[in-house]
């Protein structure tokens, strides 16, 4: 039961608020008060003179009706894997943590887009997300499908949230809904979060939207006017803190979600339509994803054989080139059976490696060119694609595109549309 305090500090200052349940990870001796204006404010025990019980906190203030309000045949399941979206501020330390609990989110959020199946599939921060875990998403995915789930949304942190975004992909050949990923910049108990319009949008996308691929679902303008729907494989982030800090690369966003209208725009005819469920939830875990800088060590790409690096993925300079002192090494991981393939640091535009002699030599090695695909979708695929069919094979799968994550041509207009 929510309870509305005045609290009275030994130096006379007064705080009034709602008093804000602890979680696991509080400190037993800080009182946590959210204010009117939004915020919340910890408080010392040692420190309080006086707590002051206003009565309960007005029902407005607290999730009511089911899990879905507007549930219209099919219901949407809900996966939590933590992240900031699942998180609390602990104002003792000033950290975010995982609340662990998907209850939390219904707490803030309300009534939804669609009867709900929520699920914690898992804790983790976006960092200590793994292929293996990927495998492990992948299944808990198809199981909500077969269940009947009309879509899927995937509550994940933000900072590697586009690399799971595209090993879904290509996991996925057929699905019956879209997979949502979403996920918040700043905690949900903040005042300026971000989490519940993400929320509603991949709801809305789940439950709504015509195409049946994996797709990253967050803020398209630091304002709360439009939530943009990017594809997996061609979406990045952008920025460390900011709410639009994802954006599509080399391409446009499938769709864009307006919450004042309520209003889910595709943007696009060709995609991915729901269909049967076809799927793989195997990935292989020695695979490397390896930028390069000027005066790279040989031996950095020689000792991945020490380990059994399977697949690297290179990231290049400009249309894709290494200098050619690393030239042997990567000779060495060819000949050892080791794919690899080549992306572009720059991200815009797409590699080339018939322009300059750089590219020619590298293409006599056996390197693989990745024309658009972006770096974090190549070690995706690399790893999905190594798991998946014979060694030999790899590099024709890598060079065909499976899930949009190889376009036809560059469209100038996407460079620069910020």
């Amino acid at each position: 039961m929510y309870k509305r305090v005045r609290v009275v500090l030994d130096n006379g200052d007064v705080f009034e608020g709602v008093l804000i349940p602890p979680t696991q990870f509080s400190d037993p001796d800080i009182v946590v008060l959210k204010l009117k204006n939004g915020y919340n404010v910890g408080l010392k025990n040692g420190r309080i003179k006086e707590v002051i019980e206003l009565g309960e906190v007005p029902e407005a203030f607290k999730a009511e009706g089911p899990r879905g309000e507007r549930a219209g045949g099919g219901k949407i399941a809900l996966l939590a894997t933590g992240g900031t979206i699942l998180s609390r501020v602990d104002y003792v330390t000033g950290g975010v943590y995982p609340t662990l609990s998907v209850d939390y989110l219904f707490e803030v959020l309300g009534g939804l887009e669609a009867e709900v199946e929520a699920e914690e599939v898992m804790a983790k921060f976006s960092e200590d997300m793994t292929p293996a875990l990927w495998g492990v998403l992948a299944e808990r995915v198809a199981d909500a499908f077969r269940r009947g789930a009309k879509g899927v949304v995937v509550l994940h942190g933000t900072d590697t949230m586009h690399y799971t975004a595209a090993a879904l992909a290509f996991a996925f050949a057929k699905a019956p809904g879209p997979i949502a990923l979403v996920g918040a910049q700043r905690s949900s108990d903040r005042p300026s979060t971000d989490a519940v319009l993400n929320i509603k949008a991949a709801m809305a996308v789940a439950a709504r939207a015509p195409f049946a691929e994996s797709v990253v679902v967050m803020h398209k303008t630091s304002g709360d006017s439009a939530i943009a729907v990017h594809r997996g494989t061609r979406v990045r982030k952008m920025h460390t803190s900011r709410r639009d800090a994802f954006q599509s690369i080399n391409a446009t966003p499938i769709a864009e979600y307006y919450p004042e209208k309520d209003l889910l725009q595709v943007n696009t005819s060709e995609y991915k339509e729901r269909d049967g469920l076809e799927y793989t939830s195997k990935f292989e875990e020695r695979v490397a994803l390896v930028k390069f800088y000027p005066g790279m060590h040989p031996r950095l790409l020689e000792a991945m054989l020490d380990v059994g690096i399977r697949g690297v993925v290179l990231e290049g300079t400009g249309f894709g080139h290494v200098g050619e002192y690393l030239l042997p090494s990567i000779k060495k991981l060819v000949d050892a059976g080791v794919v690899v393939a080549m992306t572009s640091q720059t991200l815009y535009g797409r590699v080339n490696l018939f322009v300059y002699r750089r590219g020619r030599e590298l293409l006599s090695l056996g390197v693989v060119p990745l024309e658009d695909m972006l770096p974090e979708a190549a070690y995706a695929k690399m790893s999905w694609a190594l798991a998946n069919f014979k060694q030999e094979e790899v590099p024709r799968v890598l060079a065909t595109p499976v899930a949009y994550d190889i376009s036809p041509r560059s469209d100038p207009l996407t460079f620069g549309a910020l």
